[in-house]
Order: structure tokens, then sequence, then C-alpha cells
């Protein structure tokens, strides 16, 4: 897709992997119902068409369920789309009596798939459609149908399938174009937060902060100076002013953490953890155990390998209750991200789907996985969670 929003031969992006999976599922009840029709209904050839469906159709659509649960961009490729249009062919093969049948299907796999792909791939699926039907019908003589009805049909369904694959593409496209502007306004707007993080934590640092520990020195002599010339309560409340002072002082450091590692030059995404691990366990009561690869990196991928992180554990501890969340970073060919939490799961909720409320954090956390050029998956169960970034190495100098 080009800067303008123009289509190309390219697939638009999955936002979530759920449609792709009960696309597959759906495929294999479709074929289910088919071959318990063809058992229930007894037609000619329904033998040769019911060794097709459990063949053929049976084996691709248990495929598919696989690629979309290991693969999902793999089982939404043009790839897939010709399997699905070719097993159509091969049902209308085996059996000419599902000619309409067949054409039915085609019109709504070409319409998800169109979903999938977007314009201009999409319509390519549809051509491809409609010239092996389409074909199909020239060499076998259209089965049921025959000479002006069967030219009527044929035309009437070429009609339908590319219209339905050009008008479904277009607007999956156009909704992907305004859907990528809006990902890259976040993304400048990432940056530029990252920006302020570090310069609202480095005037903490050389203002506030140096202002407090100054007077809480001032405060621990003063103290002494009364004890001394034997003013008791003086001390006493220059003690609890010294209480207060170092409350404050501890509050600050403990925002400036939570602003990240590129927040300070020389802090590292494992520094920034070790020091976060005392705030979370006075905060929530969060156990947490580490194992950092040490590695160095650019500040601007520390900040986001932080940001990530700090979310995933606001989430388990917030939404799911954990108690103890494990964290670990690997860097050799590539970058691994890895958060794992003992909490309740997201249920039934798809936690990258872009319409689930309530989990802006979870898209920040998907975008800046993405400015890494990386991806990001959760994992949930009633037992926990697992979040997962895999991203390349920065080359020298990025």
């Amino acid at each position: 897709m080009t800067a303008d929003g123009a289509p190309t031969l390219r697939r638009v992006p999955i936002e979530s992997t759920r449609p792709v999976l009960i696309f597959a599922w759906t495929r294999i009840g479709l074929t289910l119902m088919s071959v318990a029709l063809v058992m229930a209904l007894g037609f000619p050839h329904s033998g040769r068409l019911a060794a097709v469906l459990a063949g053929v159709a049976l084996p691709w659509s248990l495929a598919n369920v696989l690629l979309a649960r290991r693969a999902p961009a793999l089982a939404v490729t043009p790839l897939a789309a010709i399997g699905d249009m070719l097993m159509l062919i091969a049902i209308e093969l085996a059996a000419p009596e599902t000619y309409a049948a067949v054409r039915f299907m085609a019109i709504a796999f070409l319409a998800v798939h169109a979903h999938f792909q977007g314009g201009r791939l999409g319509l390519a699926v549809g051509g491809f459609a409609c010239a092996g039907l389409v074909g199909l019908s020239v060499v076998t003589g259209g089965g049921p149908v025959h000479g002006r009805l069967l030219v009527f049909y044929e035309v009437i369904f070429t009609a339908a399938a590319l219209s339905t694959a050009a008008l479904v593409g277009a607007f999956r496209t156009a909704e992907s174009a305004s859907r990528l502007r809006a990902r890259e306004l976040t993304r400048r707007t990432m940056r530029r937060e990252g920006e302020i993080r570090r310069q609202i934590s480095e005037a903490l640092h050389d203002g506030p902060v140096q202002e407090m520990v100054g007077l809480d020195m001032a405060l621990a002599a003063a103290r002494r100076e009364a004890e001394r010339e034997g003013a008791p309560r003086t001390g006493e409340l220059l003690a609890e002013a010294r209480a207060i002072t170092e409350r404050n002082v501890r509050s600050l450091r403990d925002e400036m953490i939570d602003l990240g590692p590129y927040a300070f030059k020389e802090m590292t995404y494992g520094a920034a953890l070790e020091r976060c691990l005392p705030v979370w366990q006075r905060r929530y009561g969060l156990s947490t155990s580490l194992q950092i690869d040490r590695h160095e990196l650019p500040s601007q991928t520390e900040g986001d390998l932080f940001r990530i992180t700090q979310e995933a554990v606001m989430n388990a501890v917030k939404h799911g209750c954990a108690g103890h969340v494990s964290i670990s970073l690997r860097c050799d060919e590539h970058i691994e991200l890895s958060i794992v939490d003992d909490g309740t799961g997201f249920g039934e909720v798809d936690p990258l789907a872009i319409t689930e409320p309530g989990h802006i954090g979870l898209a920040s956390m998907r975008e800046r996985a993405e400015l890494l050029h990386g991806s990001l998956t959760i994992e949930s169960t009633p037992e926990g969670s697992a979040v997962i970034v895999r991203a390349p190495l920065p080359a020298a100098g990025d």
C-alpha cells in the first residue's frame, strides 16, 4: 500500500488472528455438513462426492486449522484462496450436480478472502476462481445446466464473484489505509512521548530531587543541633519533616523509574527493571523473577521494551490478579522478550482484537513491538498469560 493509501499487490495487515481461526473452523463445519447431506440425501455420484469431501476437502480444512493456530499469516495467503477454489473444482468434477452449490460457496469464500487480501489481490483471486469454474463448465458441458441457460448462469456468476471480490477488497483496503495512517500518527506520538518522558525525568532529577536531597541533609543537621541544645520538641518536628522529605524523594524516584530507561542514557532495560522490582513489590505485593541477557541496545529500543514489560505487568496485576511474573529477555540472533504471569488470563476476550474495549494498553504494546520491526503475540489460559515480543537486533549505529 502506498503512502497515499492506493492499493498495491500486497496483502492488508491482520489485526487479530481470531477471524482467521473462525474461518478455518467454519470451513471444517461446512465440509462436515456437506458429508452429512450427501449421506442423508443420496444422489448420483454421491460415492465419488463423499470420497472427495472426505479425502480432499476435510484434510485441506484440517490443515488450514493447524495453519491458523500456528502461522495465521500463511492461512490467509493467496495460495490458501487458490486451494479453496481448487477444492471446489474437485467437488464439481466428482459430482456435476453440485454446480449451483459450488458457485454459492465460491462467492462466499471469495468474500472472505477478499477481506483478508485487500483490493487488487482479492480481485486477482476472484479472477482465478471465475477462470477455473467457468473453464470447468466449458470443458464438461456444465453438468445439469446447458446451452443458453448455462451461459446466462456463468455470466451472472462471474459478475457476482468479481463484484463481490472487488467491493469487499476495496472496502478492506480503504479501511486498512485509514488504520495505517492512524497507526503512523500513534507511532509519532509514542516517539514524542519518549522524548517528553526523558525531559520530565531529567527535570525531576536535576531539580526537585536534588533540592529535596539537600533539604533532607539540612534537616538532619538541624535536628542534631536541636538535640545538642536540649530541644526535644524541635528535634521531633525536624524528624517528622525529614520523614516527609524522604518519602517524597522516594516517591519522585519511583516515578522516574516508571518513566523508563530512556529517561537516563546510562540506565539499561535490565537496570530499570531491577530498580522497579522493589516498587512493584511495595505497591502490588508482586513477586518477580528476571533472566536478562546483557546486551547493549539503543536507548529507544530499551525504552520500548521497558514500556511493553511495564504494560504487561500492570495488566497481569490489575486485570489478571497475578501474584508472580517471570520476565526474560534474550538477545542472540534476535530479540525475544517474554513476560509470563500466573493470573487468570483474558478469558474469551481476544486481547489483540481492535474492537475489544478497555485494552488500549494492549494495542500500544503491539504498536511498540512493530516500532521495533517485530511482532507481539499473547497466549492466554485460565492459569496465566504469556506476552512474547520477537524483533530483529538493531544494526550497529541505529
